[in-house]
């Protein structure tokens, strides 16, 4: 059983979709029990940081996600927001604290003197700077679906496993042990979104 984790603010019913889609059977919830017993946990996220952790602590499960992922080792992706709220901090909308879980700190995209728009919206490439359990069978020139004005700034390289370029490199995908993160929307990203996603799923 894989929980998608519905604290209020995310695409969970399109993620939820993804994960039947590619053979495993999705539960919306924020209960702590059904999170305690689901094989694996997926943090979805749209909109801005201080609301996603403001909605988390409300519920309290930054505490619940905390004792499971950290304590008991269970494995979680975030993706797009769910993937910024695993940093230390973010810098939208002030400073703010987030899970803690990854080293980084959420900052701007940098597109000033450029001919970007923001938010980072639509198909871009994923760079594989790194071995990542999450690219198996996932070509170099695939192409995935973002949306997001923010990105991990990670203060170790080794954290980062993919990025993209939007006025520079731009952290895509990171990983720390059982925890992963992917600033694109697999559920959005057709064919390799899927692969990405069941890669996950098979850990």
């Amino acid at each position: 059983m894989i929980a998608v984790i519905d604290y209020g603010l995310g695409n969970v019913r399109s993620v939820a979709g993804a994960v039947q889609r590619v053979g495993y059977e999705p539960v919306l919830t924020r209960d702590p029990h059904t999170l305690a017993r689901a094989d694996k946990l997926i943090l979805p996220g749209v909109g801005a940081f201080p609301d996603g952790m403001a909605r988390l602590k409300a519920q309290g499960l930054d505490e619940v996600l905390g004792e499971l992922v950290i304590g008991r080792g269970k494995p979680i992706l975030g993706v797009c927001l769910g993937m910024q709220l695993l940093a230390k901090e973010s810098l939208e909308f002030g400073r703010h604290q987030g899970l803690g879980w990854i080293d980084a700190t959420v900052i701007k995209l940098e597109c000033d003197g450029m001919e970007l728009r923001l938010p980072h919206v639509g198909w871009n490439d994923l760079f594989q700077v790194a071995s990542c359990p999450l690219f198996k069978e996932i070509p170099e020139d695939a192409l995935f679906y973002y949306v997001h004005s923010y990105h991990l700034e990670c203060r170790s390289r080794d954290l980062v496993k993919g990025e993209c370029e939007y006025g520079g490199r731009v952290t895509a995908v990171v990983q720390k042990d059982n925890i992963f993160g992917v600033q694109f929307h697999p559920e959005k990203s057709q064919l390799y979104g899927l692969v990405v996603l069941k890669n996950f799923l098979d850990l």
